[in-house]
């Protein structure tokens, strides 16, 4: 008896995700390890837990797969990204790598869509809103980044502040969707 209950393009491009998502782990645990070496402690422990958090995605679509039937196809993660030159072009990069993993996300939805496989179409509706959140969470730091700098680079207080508040900062973010206009 044949179990399988997702087709061989799905468990394909679901497999590819497994891939995605442990890339973007590996990116964030490398610019993670980059912050540490330049004394941005808040920065980097803020990288680590979001490296942890795609590891969690990469192992919710493996469970996926499997519980459809379909067989995890673990493929080499590319190498990271290569360290950036500065705070900006961290925050740049990783919100571009956001970006491209919605968009991944976004095919996979495309596919569900086109076979009528409602099972993967209802899974990845997480995924959306989760990537709602991670890229707001990234553009956010981005704008306190730009209204910091004025345009240039931190350093000085502005940069230790900026570090300071990333050790605080909440691992998720509201999104429009979830919010309310309470009437005054």
């Amino acid at each position: 008896m044949n179990k399988k209950r997702i087709s061989e393009e799905m468990e394909k491009i679901l497999n590819k995700q497994v891939t995605n998502e442990a890339w973007n782990a590996e990116i964030y645990l490398a610019y993670g390890a980059w912050a540490d070496d330049q004394g941005m402690t808040g920065l980097s422990n803020y990288l680590f837990r979001h490296s942890k958090e795609e590891r969690d995605h990469m192992m919710k679509f493996m469970q996926h797969i499997m519980q459809r039937g379909g067989k995890v196809k673990i493929d080499q993660i590319p190498k990271p990204l290569e360290n950036p030159k500065n705070l900006k072009e961290c925050l740049e990069n990783l919100f571009e790598a956001e970006v491209e993993n919605s968009e991944a996300i976004y095919k996979i939805i495309n596919l569900a869509l086109e076979e009528k496989d409602w099972a993967t179409w209802n899974f990845l509706q997480w995924f959306v809103k989760e990537q709602i959140e991670e890229e707001n969470l990234v553009e956010e730091l981005l704008d306190r980044y730009n209204l910091i700098s004025g345009g240039g680079e931190i350093n000085g207080s502005d940069l230790y502040q900026f570090d300071k508040d990333l050790s605080k900062e909440e691992d998720e973010a509201d999104i429009a969707r979830d919010s309310s206009i309470e009437k005054q």
